[in-house]
């Protein structure tokens, strides 16, 4: 099984920009010293939930700091932008990281941040559908036409051409059924995971994914990627601070999921809901926190539900600061990440 890292480059305190990609690239520089295989990097709009707004461009400056780290997009919100330049960034990102880019595509899911871009959330679907369709075509390298409900385009040809064929690996965020089978009819690698999805859940997707991989019989079976919020320690306390720690993640992307999100100032705000889990429900079943035996017991029992091929590991949750999340991942690359290789 191979780990990764995920870089949401979040702040509720709102700090400066330059200190949190700062953090962000020293985090990188350390996931490849520590032997993780990818560092993955968010798309985010408008708010301290994301600083990032374009990730192709900074996973090219961190292939550029780093020898073998792949880097990746997890994921490129693919209807807020077209799809020309998208096939064209991802080139680039290829080339300057001399192959090592794995690609994350998705739908998104923020009215907040379709609204400011003067799109609509809901008929995303379809716009994804013809954009999927016009990246894949350019990725060939040869001209082509295409004809859509959102886009028609005269004959075509994209430079530069990626440098993995026929193209870097292509994982989509997908959840429902019909999302999990158009990704396994197209070829793609599936990603699913992130704050508000308990074990369960997980569980309910790798029935689905092995479901329609059955039915589908692609010719390659795809990739199975689940990223969740990790914390490595040998306190309890510190355990259960991390874990309150991830609560504001989980708040502020339930709250913008559902569209009762509360952007003040720039500032996401961690919208509490009823019936919240308790501390230890969030650990046992939404987090991957606890010291070294627990966190292999829980990544053991997430590859028992859903069949992973890769475990993506969001090591800065909330507002830790730096030397901790560095503390988190060196004890992960000695005495949790020996248990997967």
């Amino acid at each position: 099984m191979d780990i990764g890292t995920f870089l949401l480059m979040q702040s509720p305190s709102a700090r400066p920009s330059k200190e949190i990609f700062d953090r962000g690239v020293e985090l990188a520089q350390a996931a490849e010293s520590l032997g993780f295989r990818n560092a993955w990097l968010g798309e985010h709009h408008f708010s301290t939930y994301g600083y990032l707004s374009r990730p192709a461009q900074l996973a090219t400056y961190i292939a550029a700091k780093t020898t073998k780290l792949r880097v990746g997009t997890a994921v490129i919100v693919v209807p807020l932008h077209n799809p020309l330049v998208v096939a064209e960034e991802v080139a680039t990102l290829d080339l300057l990281s001399n192959g090592r880019a794995d690609i994350g595509f998705g739908r998104g899911y923020q009215h907040y941040e379709f609204a400011r871009f003067g799109l609509e959330l809901d008929p995303a679907r379809a716009r994804w559908d013809e954009s999927i369709d016009i990246i894949m075509l350019a990725f060939k390298g040869k001209p082509f036409t295409y004809k859509g409900k959102f886009f028609d385009l005269p004959e075509t040809t994209v430079y530069p051409q990626p440098i993995q064929s026929p193209h870097p690996p292509i994982w989509v965020v997908a959840q429902s059924p019909y999302a999990i089978e158009a990704t396994v009819r197209r070829g793609f690698n599936v990603l699913t995971g992130g704050y508000g999805m308990p074990v369960e859940m997980l569980g309910e997707f790798g029935n689905i994914m092995k479901r329609v991989v059955d039915q589908v019989q692609p010719k390659t079976a795809p990739n199975i990627g689940v990223q969740r919020a990790v914390y490595v320690t040998k306190s309890e306390a510190d355990a259960r601070e991390a874990a309150e720690q991830a609560r504001w993640n989980m708040r502020v992307t339930l709250s913008l999921r559902n569209g009762y999100e509360q952007v003040v100032n720039g500032s996401a705000v961690p919208v509490p809901v009823p019936n919240e889990p308790s501390i230890d429900d969030l650990i046992e079943r939404h987090l991957v926190i606890g010291t070294p035996d627990t966190v292999i017991r829980q990544i053991k029992r997430i590859q028992d539900v859903v069949g992973i091929t890769h475990f993506n590991c969001s090591f800065w949750i909330g507002d830790m600061d730096q030397a901790r999340v560095l503390r988190s991942m060196e004890l992960f690359s000695r005495e949790v990440m020996p248990a997967f290789h």
